[in-house]
């Protein structure tokens, strides 16, 4: 199985709540696309790191989920995470911009790396 495959699968493990647009991807797409399915991991985590009484998702769980697998240095695994984790989320000035202060060192590395301006 290829590893960003099972690092979707993992998540969707730790974090339950990522089951239906999980079922959405495998479903329409008839095989999962790890770098489909992140967008949304994208969007939910920006959602709920920009609505702080928001239940649904613990944005700074799936971030510590993300600094730990992309800490493993698995080719697979970096690429899934940084241009399609990283690089979605919100260019500075947009509302959640500022989850990118709360990333831990390897996600902020990265991050600078790709998008140096922001």
């Amino acid at each position: 199985m290829n590893a960003a495959i099972q690092l979707v699968k993992d998540l969707v493990n730790q974090f339950p709540v990522l089951e239906d647009s999980y079922e959405t991807h495998v479903f329409n797409e008839g095989e999962l696309l790890p770098h489909v399915f992140f967008w949304d991991v994208t969007q939910d985590v920006v959602s709920s790191f920009v609505t702080p009484d928001s239940k649904v998702l613990d944005w700074r769980a799936v971030l510590s989920f993300l600094e730990e697998n992309l800490s493993k240095g698995i080719p697979e695994v970096n690429e899934a995470i940084c241009t399609s984790f990283l690089w979605y989320l919100p260019k500075p000035g947009n509302p959640g911009y500022e989850i990118t202060t709360r990333m831990g060192p390897t996600m902020t590395r990265r991050f600078q790396e790709i998008r140096p301006s922001g």
